[in-house]
């Protein structure tokens, strides 16, 4: 079998494939038409960043099994196109968790005293002492963005050098915060309240321009920020104004929204540190992913063991036609509940029932916790790490299993849990397939669980349905499925609305306006 090797990455990457009796062939730079004219002689590929891994490559790629990615993230990757052509993608995640965290810190100091423009200027033969004037880190208020991996870390090497560390994350807890010596606060209060701030989070829909013009206002003036994570995540413009105004002190960045950036008016700013995307440049983290992907590329091929794979569980291939299906429920009930459960979850319980209790449902759990943190969490999250990133974050999994599965043969069932809050998710197999969700806490319904989702909580009245149906067609916006379900006659009632186009955040505040809704949730499956 082949390997093809499409990105730089350490030698001692390519010599652990070729041990395993992998031919490989080591080609960087190439152009995309170049990548698809060859890659259909290959069972193997690895990548880093350089390389896009688009759906028009992996039509073309007749013979591949598998992608290696020799890092976390995986944006340059079509995992869609390859999950339906059978194609496992992999990444290495952890390898460079310390490297970025060490960056970040290393960008907190930069922009603090000002490093990088000091340097500058003794090589211009200048002698500015009164120029530079930094702050000190002692005693100030660090703001993370996002306690994952790298945030942990960044929390540590913080605490080190005797900050106030404070935190926000949607899946953070209190007993989780506490023991991470960290306080817990809601972003608003972290925009408020932090002398720098530093994001740490996935490039997400709800990630997107976080921080912005609108939230910039609500900071301490002289704030500092740092970006190691993604571009976008911050609305480079925005910052732009802020910085020229004087209402950010400063911005250490690593990451833009187009790479290399070009004409970008930060990079004019005097008071802007930057950096080519380094977050991950180092000897050692370079290695440790090489390594990495290596050995898993070579266990997959050569072994049929599946690691890190971010598009399927790691199970023994017999079991893969009877538990797909269920799999697929799970992520799906997942996902659901996710994004109408509010606040950080501190229990999970998967409930078995009928003949889904009879299954191996060690996989299906994984699905399920990994469609919870996946809404936020995207592509840092995968059928190998979801159980670590849900303890990490204080999240603890339960199972239970009943033979009893009421009108249904099988059903699975989320429970969250958050102090006294709770809710609840069942779904099942139609036709033993097709996933359902059947019940949302109270309410019986039957979901069709994917795409654009709009759940509305509202008045068993009249005209409720109408008014939401009337609102999306003057909207161009075309209903493919509705669903319906009810506590009692006049009592509250739930209309859970699949659309074909992703509605607008003016169509979406339009229907919350709407007589007779009392809440609503807009769902992406």
């Amino acid at each position: 079998m082949k390997v093809l090797v499409s990105d730089s990455i350490s030698p001692k990457g390519v010599e652990i494939l070729k041990k395993a009796g992998l031919a490989v062939d080591v080609r960087t730079g190439m152009k995309p038409e170049e990548l698809k004219a060859c890659i259909g002689e290959y069972d193997g590929l690895v990548i880093r960043s350089a390389t896009k891994v688009t759906a028009e490559i992996i039509e073309a790629a007749g013979r591949l099994k598998v992608i290696g990615r020799a890092g976390s993230g995986l944006d340059n990757v079509d995992k869609t196109a390859a999950s339906k052509k059978g194609i496992v993608v992999m990444n290495t995640p952890g390898g460079n968790t310390v490297t970025t965290a060490e960056h970040s810190i290393a960008m907190l100091f930069a922009v603090a005293r000002l490093i990088p423009q000091a340097t500058a200027s003794m090589k211009s033969g200048k002698w500015e002492k009164k120029k530079f004037m930094g702050v000190e880190l002692y005693n100030k208020t660090l703001g993370i963005v996002g306690l994952g991996n790298i945030g942990s870390q960044v929390a540590k090497r913080a605490q080190g050098l005797e900050m106030h560390v404070i935190a926000y994350d949607p899946f953070l807890n209190e007993e989780r915060a506490k023991t991470l010596g960290v306080r817990k606060v809601s972003l608003a209060e972290l925009f408020s309240q932090s002398d720098f701030i530093t994001v740490h989070t996935p490039m997400t829909a709800e990630t997107k321009g976080v921080i912005n013009a609108k939230t910039i206002a609500t900071m301490k003036d002289g704030v500092r920020i740092i970006n190691c994570a993604r571009g976008g995540i911050i609305n480079e413009q925005d910052l732009y104004e802020a910085l020229k105004a004087g209402k950010v002190a400063g911005a250490a960045l690593d990451v833009f929204e187009k790479e290399p950036p070009e004409n970008n008016p930060l990079l004019t700013l005097d008071n802007v540190v930057c950096t080519p995307h380094l977050g991950a440049s180092t000897e050692e983290a370079q290695e440790n992913v090489a390594l990495a992907v290596a050995e898993q590329i070579a266990d997959y091929l050569m072994c049929g063991v599946i690691r890190h794979a971010v598009n399927f569980p790691s199970i023994p291939t017999d079991q893969v036609p009877r538990l797909q299906p269920y799999i697929t429920l799970a992520e799906k009930l997942g996902g659901f509940a996710s994004q109408i459960f509010e606040g950080g979850a501190t229990e999970i319980t998967v409930e078995y029932r009928g003949s889904a209790a009879e299954i191996n449902t060690a996989p299906v759990t994984i699905a399920a916790i990994k469609g919870f943190l996946s809404p936020i969490l995207l592509e840092t999250v995968n059928f190998v790490n979801a159980p670590v990133i849900a303890k990490e974050r204080g999240i603890e999994v339960k199972e239970t299993k009943s033979a009893d599965a009421g009108d249904y043969q099988s059903m699975i069932a989320l429970r969250i849990r958050a102090g006294s809050k709770e809710s609840y998710v069942a779904g099942t197999l139609f036709s033993k397939r097709d996933p359902r969700v059947i019940l949302i806490d109270s309410f019986k319904v039957e979901i069709v669980p994917e795409g654009e989702l709009l759940l509305i909580y509202n008045n068993d009245r009249p005209g409720v349905i109408g008014g939401i149906g009337t609102l999306l067609g003057d909207k161009g916006i075309n209903i493919a499925r509705m669903h319906f379900g009810r506590e009692s006659a006049g009592g509250m009632a739930i209309s859970v609305v699949s659309v074909d186009t992703a509605p607008s955040d003016e169509v979406l505040e339009q229907i919350k306006a709407l007589p007779n809704v009392l809440s609503f949730k807009h769902i992406k499956l």
